[in-house]
């Protein structure tokens, strides 16, 4: 099976690994791998950490387009799963997953995946887009962990402690996601 991409606004990533299956397999291992080291740079809050996972996953869904980022965060949440302490705080398990965080570890994936496709789309190439790109992406990763956070401990505290806390953060990592976008893809 071939993983090649038909599109020429292919992520960058995706247009290296090609069909090897050799470098796609580096490149889900190093990309989970990166997100997995963003997990550990954390602000301690309750009832959910603020990490630079974000910033990792828009990166890695930029960089990767939507087949490859949506494989590295697989692999990211199934080491995770099996209990690799990847995720924020060292923490692994499908416990760990069940409880506030969970909603987020999906959006992880849903916004990789969206950003992916957008970069796959050519977005990556105009500065508004991709810029728009990295926000909306951020937002995805909000939807199913707010609503998830909200199912445990309710709407209006979800929204006070999932969602408002990491505002400033959300655009301070979209900043720096398209700066390194910008400086990590120079076919523009």
């Amino acid at each position: 099976m071939s993983y090649t991409t038909s599109t020429p606004h292919a992520a960058p990533l995706a247009r290296l690994v090609g069909s090897s299956a050799l470098r796609r397999a580096t490149v889900v291992l190093l990309g989970s791998w990166l997100i997995a080291a963003s997990a550990w740079i954390e602000v301690p809050m309750y009832p959910v950490p603020m990490t630079m996972q974000t910033y990792a996953v828009l990166l890695v869904g930029a960089l990767c387009g939507w087949r490859l980022a949506s494989e590295t965060l697989v692999a990211y949440l199934a080491q995770g799963l099996a209990g690799l302490p990847l995720f924020a705080g060292g923490n692994a398990g499908i416990l760990y997953a069940m409880g506030p965080t969970g909603g987020y570890l999906v959006g992880f994936l849903l916004a990789a995946a969206f950003v992916g496709w957008l970069a796959d789309q050519g977005w990556n190439r105009h500065y508004g887009k991709l810029a728009v790109s990295l926000l909306v992406g951020h937002l995805i990763v909000f939807v199913p962990g707010v609503a998830w956070l909200a199912h445990l401990i309710g709407f209006e505290k979800a929204i006070a402690a999932g969602f408002v806390p990491f505002i400033l953060g959300t655009v301070l990592k979209s900043a720096l996601a398209y700066a390194s976008v910008v400086a990590l893809d120079r076919r523009r």
